[in-house]
């Protein structure tokens, strides 16, 4: 496998030096424990996420006004140290309380746990929410219970605009609770990735065959099936999704169209098109979009789908102004 870099081991070091080069006037780098914050701090409730690397633009592409305060890269697919999210949260703190955004992904939910611990010995007040929004598996390769997916990125939009606009530790909490409980997404794969350090395709998928259902680090899904059209994926896909909530007629949802890293536009636009065909065709009304490459598997080929129910905060938190280096409006 073809890979633009140098040395394996310091993957994750140059890609933190370029995205630094690269919007030092959103976010700076601590080179040392690999860590992400925002370039001008503010007086709030600080939003810390994390996880593994590979994942581009989730977590680091987050950071910054309107959104993420720090951000925790780990290696490849490997979930971030403890001392990682101690020193994000250390550097974001302002006195206000921390919030950790957490995958539920087994070492991220260890880890975060961890670095709580350690930050409440420095009488840092800190609350956690694990996001569990996948449909489609429980008790998979890398979790107990459901996995965290698109939803977070959607979450850390709409909390992160809560924390700056003023909310509470305890707000920004229960309004993290309220949008979990409200989302939900499932992914596909027609190719798999390859880990660097492995020079490999991460598993074996025939090329006239897809998955349904995958985990962003190539977990397995519900079923491996014969490959379909994109309207025959989505109808599979917005199926379950909307089956577990699950959305009724009259909902108003953010609907979000996910590339997985190696899927072009194009094709992403048409999974859009037929998500909202599928979506009025129940009576549910889309009054928000996002289509693109915001919580990618390396090169993986595929998408995924997540719908957030929207009330009239979480609207107008989603519209809130944000700039990020991934994210970015009304500012």
């Amino acid at each position: 496998m073809k890979k633009l870099v140098n040395k394996i081991d310091d993957i994750v070091t140059e890609a933190l030096a370029g995205m630094k080069a690269a919007h030092g006037d959103l976010i700076k780098v601590l080179p040392n424990v690999k860590v992400i914050v925002r370039s001008a701090p503010a007086c709030k409730v600080a939003v810390i996420s994390g996880g593994g690397s590979g994942h581009e633009p989730m977590h680091g592409g987050f950071v910054g006004y309107g959104m993420l305060d720090a951000a925790c890269p780990g290696e490849i697919f490997t979930s971030p140290t403890p001392e990682q999210m101690y020193e994000a949260a250390k550097a974001a703190d302002s006195g206000k309380g921390v919030l950790f955004l957490v995958k539920n992904y087994t070492g991220d939910v260890l880890n975060f746990q961890m670095a709580a611990d350690m930050l409440a010995g420095d009488g840092i007040k800190v609350e956690q929410v694990i996001i569990n929004d996948d449909v489609a598996v429980k008790d998979s390769t890398w979790t107990a219970g459901r996995r965290g997916v698109g939803g977070t990125v959607l979450i850390e939009k709409i909390v992160g605009a809560y924390a700056e606009a003023g909310a509470t530790l305890d707000e920004v909490k229960e309004l993290s609770e309220h949008c979990n409980a409200n989302v939900r997404t499932m992914g596909m794969a027609l190719t798999s990735c390859a880990v660097p350090a492995a020079g490999k395709p991460t598993f074996d998928l025939p090329d006239d065959e897809v998955e349904l259902g995958i985990g962003i680090h190539g977990e397995p899904g519900r079923q491996r099936v014969k490959a379909m059209t994109a309207k025959e994926v989505v109808d599979y896909m917005a199926t379950a999704v909307v089956d577990d909530l699950p959305f009724q007629k009259d909902d108003e949802v953010l609907a979000f169209v996910n590339g997985m890293g190696g899927t072009p536009l194009i094709e992403l636009y048409i999974v859009y098109d037929a998500l909202v065909n599928f979506l009025g065709g129940k009576g549910i009304k889309v009054a928000r979009s996002l289509v693109g490459n915001y919580i990618t598997s390396l090169e993986m080929q595929g998408c995924s789908i997540t719908l957030l129910k929207l009330c009239s905060k979480t609207k107008a938190l989603w519209d809130y102004p944000v700039h990020t280096p991934a994210l970015r409006w009304g500012r």
